[in-house]
């Protein structure tokens, strides 16, 4: 059987090759990328309804993205709700930017969590999932919204925590 000359890529010289390959890989290459760095401060309801703290960087794809971020919850003594800090690595699936002044976004991410009560103190890993709203306010500024599901691995006071947090966030 005959090969076809529309596949047959000997008949394409090596330059004309690699100047389509860079072509190709120029027009591949998403048009725009984004970073952000947010403060926040939010509240979960459980073991009992009390404050956090916290801040997250990322970047973006324009509909992928990640993120690393850490968030402080403080121990409650009067309850015995022990403090409670996350790290956590994120990737998020975005709506573009340039749709509309909104961006909703999922994430899924893994980290590390280490709850403090008196003098005990657990540290293991952490998995979660949410989802949010970046809101564009003024130029680089944006309001974020977010919520997230906390499942604490090992033996921890909770295994599993609520967060809601509203924040500032700086794009750029």
């Amino acid at each position: 059987m005959a090969r076809s000359t529309l596949c047959d890529h000997t008949n394409v010289p090596a330059l004309l090759r690699l100047r389509l390959c860079v072509l190709l890989s120029l027009l591949l290459v998403p048009a725009t990328a984004s970073a952000d760095i947010t403060a926040f401060l939010g509240a979960t309801p459980s073991p009992v309804n009390r404050g956090l703290i916290g801040t997250a960087a990322g970047f973006g794809l324009v509909i992928v993205g990640a993120e690393a971020e850490i968030t402080r919850w403080p121990a409650v003594t009067t309850s015995g709700t022990a403090g409670l800090t996350t790290w956590s690595a994120n990737g998020l699936l975005q709506t573009p930017r340039s749709l509309s002044p909104v961006q909703v976004y999922v994430t899924a991410g893994a980290g590390l969590y280490r709850e403090s009560k008196g003098m005990t103190t657990r540290m293991s890993t952490a998995l979660n999932t949410g989802g949010g709203l970046k809101v564009k306010v003024a130029g680089p500024i944006r309001l974020r919204l977010d919520y997230r599901m906390f499942r604490l691995q090992g033996s921890p006071q909770t295994a599993l925590m609520h967060r809601v947090y509203g924040g500032a966030a700086l794009s750029f």
